[in-house]
């Protein structure tokens, strides 16, 4: 919204700041920790008058989380939401069709996260939808907003580490393509939500990624940039970075709340959609593998679950003491911060080697 009044530059110079991406990002990272800032207490006091005993706890999960954890309100997710909702329709360039989708995917991950969350609470369960109708609505979004991204570029993933090396996906009418975003862009969701388990472990890893892709949606949407560093240009996705500027900025306002002692919950509502965001921008600036690097983080904590079920129902026993991972660290006398801080620590390095990928080849 913000980005049209630099149309008017030439009646006052000033207004000229407001084409440029980087104070446009710089911008939406403010006003998103502002908005989350301001409007937060308050809306944890409502959580809490809404919910009465808040989260559901796992009743198979650490022990000491029936004490600590018992009463935080959940759904925290709205409240990064609103803020990167109203960020993003501020400070990008709605022109880009890439804002829109990835908004749109993000708002709609948001509403299957709520829709378990609510069913959670209401229920008072552990338990929500059942995993294939949230998966079927995941997929559907996913799909359709993966189909629109490659009839927007092209149906091609780019694989890192090697020079001007592509994957043709757009065989049979581009559905190999579709059902690939697909599932880069529910599998990011899903993993984002297994990992959100303690005090700030999702949130800050997600700032982290979206911190990484705000310099692959630069790059990848300047075509000199893109030429240089051999990625693949695709036109309008620089205002993703302002996209990845509100995310970020959404969850450092909510990490204010959620750090140890957490005063309220994402819950499902805010890890689908978050793990949804990132996937779809992955999927605009063909870096797919690259989230997987740089989110390794994620997928780490997703495999720890596949393996525990796997082993579990072939077996009958147990690979880690209890999944997802960070679950195990804690069985082991890990301190919950001690096991947060070093997740985040992992994550940045795992940044820093996705971000290599522009320039090792």
């Amino acid at each position: 919204m913000l980005y049209f009044l630099s149309a008017l530059s030439h009646h006052a110079g000033f207004l000229n700041v407001f084409r440029y991406l980087s104070f446009r990002t710089i911008g939406a990272v403010a006003t998103a920790l502002v908005i989350c800032l301001v409007i937060g207490p308050r809306f944890i006091v409502w959580l809490k008058a809404k919910q009465g005993k808040g989260q559901p706890i796992r009743e198979d999960g650490p022990e000491s989380h029936l004490l600590s954890k018992k009463g935080t309100p959940t759904m925290g997710g709205l409240l990064i939401l609103l803020s990167l909702t109203i960020t993003t329709l501020l400070w990008a360039n709605l022109a880009s069709p890439f804002v829109w989708i990835c908004l749109v995917v993000t708002l709609g991950f948001g509403v299957i996260g709520f829709l378990d969350d609510y069913h959670k609470v209401t229920k008072s369960s552990a338990k929500g939808l059942s995993g294939k109708t949230r998966l079927l609505l995941e997929f559907v979004i996913a799909a359709v907003a993966v189909w629109q991204i490659g009839h927007l570029t092209h149906p091609i993933i780019k694989l890192p580490f090697l020079k001007d090396v592509y994957i043709n996906l757009g065989y049979l009418y581009g559905s190999l393509y579709v059902a690939f975003g697909a599932l880069v862009i529910v599998g990011a969701g899903n993993a984002v939500n297994l990992t959100d388990g303690l005090d700030g472990l999702a949130t800050m890893p997600v700032i982290i990624a979206a911190a990484a892709f705000a310099v692959f949606a630069y790059v990848a949407g300047n075509i000199k940039f893109s030429s240089y560093l051999h990625i693949f240009y695709v036109r309008d996705a620089g205002e993703l970075t302002v996209f990845c500027g509100a995310l970020i900025g959404a969850c450092l306002g909510f990490l204010w709340f959620n750090a140890p002692p957490a005063r309220v919950f994402m819950g499902d509502t805010g890890s689908l959609a978050l793990g949804g965001a990132l996937g779809s921008v992955a999927v605009t600036v063909k870096q797919e593998f690259v989230l997987a690097l740089v989110g390794g983080l994620f997928v780490v904590e997703a495999l720890s679950v596949i393996i525990q079920v796997g082993y579990f129902k072939r077996t009958g026993k147990r690979v880690f003491l209890m999944a997802p991972i960070h679950h195990h660290f804690e069985k082991k006398g890990w301190a919950e911060p001690t096991i947060v801080i070093r997740f985040w620590i992992v994550a940045i390095m795992l940044a820093l080697f996705g971000l290599a990928t522009l320039k090792l080849r």
